[in-house]
């Protein structure tokens, strides 16, 4: 049967439908203002100085590595529990990702993890925000000041999550972030890049628009003609207006999003209490989550394996996914140095799994699912 709970469905409505409209018929249907007003609104509500806004968060942590002088010969620690596009994002450039471990509560590298596999050829650092977790931003952007590593933050499913009580993104040398409609808020496809360096943030535009001196839009709106100079290497990774005005219009529902998923995940805290063997994420005690994702994690206790979890679930009714991904263990992968064991990450990503969470998730959904996992425990082997 066809899923009736969906893992997660994106917040649009009428508005956006509307803002999109409006930038089609003004005819600035690429990188133009509304995309200016979508970096100064965004960089402002995550507390920090400059916005840059890109084609995905794959781009824009291609480009913070680029701007960092990151290149061959280099080595870029990364957590193997993320998306691939983490990894990927290093390859880009020509380096080589050493992956590092996750603490088992928050699926987020440590100081320890990351000190554990750091050499005299670690160029930089990508710590993830993962699941909207916050990772211990005030501990590792000290570790990486001490050891003279610039440390990127891959903020991706972050938006709305916090850190010792500001924005996540806020004081970070360089974070990255997705709009891709699995995350709180979307504008279809899209990322940004958040810093405080304005001088690093005119570079990351150039670098996103082919290396050129002067934007298409300053010279389109120009009076007068101005002959273009391409200064270095670029490449096409503009945001378009369609998907600014759109993300404008979701920039104004993200305080109400976020409330209404950690009142949704605190519902689920509630229920899964009592669920033997299995764990829910939480909150760490430095910050909020937006909960972008809902995990939970199996232990032996539970009596049922995750794959066998997910198809009870799907015959339910009930669209649960695997939970993040160990990129190590990728085909992709099998060719990178190799590692003195990560078991925290290939705990996580063999048991355990994301739950439903949306706005249009309802109590009795809620219900739902808790009943069909309690129902698991122990039932028969997997």
């Amino acid at each position: 049967m066809s899923a009736t709970i969906p893992v997660m469905i994106p917040m649009l409505g009428e508005e956006e439908a509307q803002a999109a409209a409006d930038a089609v018929r003004s005819g600035w249907v690429a990188q133009g203002p509304r995309v200016a007003e979508f970096e100064r609104s965004f960089s402002a509500l995550v507390g920090a100085g400059q916005g840059v806004a890109v084609s995905s968060c794959t781009t824009a942590l291609h480009l913070s590595l680029i701007a960092l002088g990151v290149g061959p010969g280099d080595e870029v620690i990364v957590p193997s529990f993320s998306f691939i596009a983490t990894a990927n994002a290093v390859r880009y450039v020509g380096a080589t990702p050493v992956f590092a471990d996750v603490d088992l509560q928050t699926g987020n590298v440590t100081v320890e993890t990351l000190d554990r596999v750091r050499t005299g050829r670690t160029a930089a650092i990508i710590a993830v925000h993962q699941g909207g977790v916050p990772f211990d931003v005030r501990a590792v952007r000290q570790a990486a000041a001490e050891w003279g590593v610039p440390l990127v933050e891959d903020a991706a499913c972050a938006a709305g999550s916090t850190a010792y009580g500001a924005p996540v993104g806020a004081g970070s040398l360089i974070s990255a972030w997705s709009f891709h409609p699995r995350k709180v808020i979307t504008t279809g496809e899209g990322g940004m890049l958040t810093l405080d360096d304005a001088d690093r943030a005119v570079r990351l535009r150039r670098l996103r628009e082919h290396g050129m001196n002067v934007s298409a839009a300053d010279r389109h709106a120009s009076a007068q003609p101005i002959l273009e100079a391409y200064l270095e290497t670029g490449w096409n990774f503009r945001m378009t207006d369609i998907q600014a005005a759109v993300g404008l219009v979701q920039l104004g529902r993200l305080a109400g999003l976020v409330a209404q998923r950690r009142r949704l995940a605190a519902r689920y805290q509630e229920l899964l209490a009592d669920v033997e063997g299995l764990w829910a994420v939480r909150d760490p005690a430095y910050g909020e989550s937006n909960f972008q994702s809902f995990w939970v994690l199996l232990s032996p206790e539970f009596g049922v394996g995750r794959d066998r979890v997910l198809s009870e679930l799907a015959a339910a009714g009930v669209s649960a996914r695997r939970g993040i991904m160990a990129s190590h263990l990728e085909p992709a992968y099998q060719d990178a140095p190799p590692t003195d064991g990560l078991p925290n990450t290939e705990r996580l990503t063999r048991d355990s799994l994301i739950l439903p969470l949306h706005h249009k998730l309802t109590e009795a959904d809620q219900d739902h699912i808790v009943g069909i996992l309690s129902k698991l425990v122990g039932s028969s082997a997997s």
